[in-house]
């Protein structure tokens, strides 16, 4: 049966929202409709419908009389977290309403239909006008993602504690994955799979990529595809245990972003010279495009407010990126001398670094711990060459990030992917070639 999975939706001390039809609060099985918000008063819901206040307790639910119907509007939410795209926006849902109290903030939860789920991440994580053959694969994609998640943290609670990070005196190895939401699956932003409401829904095309892949997914084995994606690879995508924990996944290994190997190029990205060769070039890859249109198909508004995708450049004076070091990863070595590739991934990402400083030198790794620690959101990816600028009594007075891809690059390549069925491959060969080995499976 299709499952029912409930989404962290709006993080803050007040939700403020908007209840389009009837819905019945289950405590009381009373009905409200109409503008409403909660807020903590002695720990206790202040609950507030069309101006009167309503006796609730802990945790509040709404659930609409009609499904197909009703709806709820969020307002402020936060999209973009900690992302340099950060914004707020009014955000309509289909299905029920929860709101819970957690370590200092009200969370929002969103409990709906998986297929009416996907309709909404499709469209929030590209345009809902995208060719037929990119929203089917995505779909699927997104939809493996999703299930291959709840049986993890099904799994997570019999075997007890999620390690994420290893740490000594001289090195600090920490990777990111959604194992900290425990009260819900998933959220609606960038950390797992962006969800931003049926407000976003504006295609017919995305309701049949839906209905055609309806409960089809990725497997290998006896198992759903643990299925990653990120914007832009960069030219050859990454294996999964760089990135987060230390397990191997047969799908989620080195693919080169292009039907044969570029010519002149060593793809043995793991090795300096050919990461710095590979990095500072412009080898042909399906997500290597600047195609106004296939790009608007990936990447929303606030996305294009991003030039460059496949190759980009930033510097960091020596000031600026001490700030960033102690504040964003608590690192202070001082005057920093130098950046160092300890050991770079299959993609040529960097996935533990040494900072060299006039205090001590320092590792961190995985992959977006180094893009925490040089941007003050995230860096576009950790696929880096790094180049010193004009000393000054030997301390060098800025560094310049030479860079390739935007995102982690394990899986599936949303840009390569757009730019593959735009080039007329269906959505079974554009699965096949960025998740190798895997079979599509039909699970309801």
């Amino acid at each position: 049966m299709e499952p029912v999975i409930n989404v962290g939706i709006l993080f803050a001390p007040e939700v403020k929202f908007r209840l389009n039809g009837k819905f019945i609060l289950t405590d009381s099985r009373r009905i409200f409709e109409g503008e409403a918000f909660v807020k903590l008063l002695d720990d206790k819901p202040l609950l507030s419908v069309e101006g009167k206040g309503i006796p609730a307790e802990w945790p509040l639910r709404f659930d609409p009389l009609d499904y197909d119907t009703a709806s709820f509007d969020l307002l402020d939410v936060t999209i973009g977290i900690n992302f340099h795209w950060e914004r707020k926006q009014d955000q309509r849902f289909r299905g029920s309403l929860e709101i819970i109290r957690e370590a200092g903030h009200l969370t929002a939860i969103n409990s709906i239909d998986l297929e009416d789920y996907l309709t909404s991440v499709i469209s929030s994580e590209m345009s809902a006008t995208s060719s037929p053959e990119l929203l089917k694969s995505h779909a699927v994609v997104s939809r493996s993602w999703l299930l291959a998640q709840m049986e993890k943290s099904r799994k997570l609670k019999h075997t007890g504690s999620y390690q994420t990070s290893v740490e000594t005196s001289q090195e600090r190895i920490r990777w990111y994955d959604r194992e900290d939401h425990q009260h819900f699956d998933v959220c609606a932003d960038d950390h797992c799979q962006r969800y931003q409401g049926i407000s976003h829904v504006t295609s017919l095309a995305v309701e049949e990529a839906i209905a055609v892949t309806r409960g089809l997914v990725l497997s290998y084995g006896d198992d759903i595809c643990d299925a990653r994606y990120s914007k832009s690879c960069g030219g050859i995508s990454e294996c999964f245990e760089n990135v987060w924990e230390p397990v191997h996944h047969p799908y989620l290994e080195k693919v080169i972003d292009n039907p044969e190997p570029p010519e002149g190029y060593d793809t043995n990205l793991t090795r300096e010279p050919a990461a710095r060769r590979w990095i500072l070039g412009q080898p042909p890859a399906f997500c290597n495009t600047r195609d106004k249109e296939i790009l608007s198909q990936v990447l929303k508004d606030y996305d294009q407010e991003t030039v460059d995708f496949y190759r980009w450049e930033t510097s960091l004076s020596q000031q600026r990126l001490q700030e960033l070091l102690c504040d964003r990863v608590n690192v202070d070595v001082g005057e920093v001398l130098d950046l160092v590739p300890v050991e770079r991934g299959i993609s040529g990402r960097l996935i533990k670094m040494e900072i060299r400083g006039t205090r001590g030198n320092f590792v961190i790794g995985k992959e977006l711990e180094i893009r925490k620690a040089l941007s003050p959101s995230h860096l576009y990816s950790s696929a880096i060459v790094i180049e010193k600028g004009r000393d000054r009594n030997g301390i060098p007075q800025s560094f310049t990030l030479k860079g390739a891809g935007w995102g982690h690059g394990v899986g599936f390549c949303q840009i390569g992917a757009a730019v593959m069925g735009a080039g007329g491959y269906s959505y079974q060969a554009i699965l096949a070639h960025y998740f190798t080995g895997a079979e599509l499976k039909k699970l309801y």
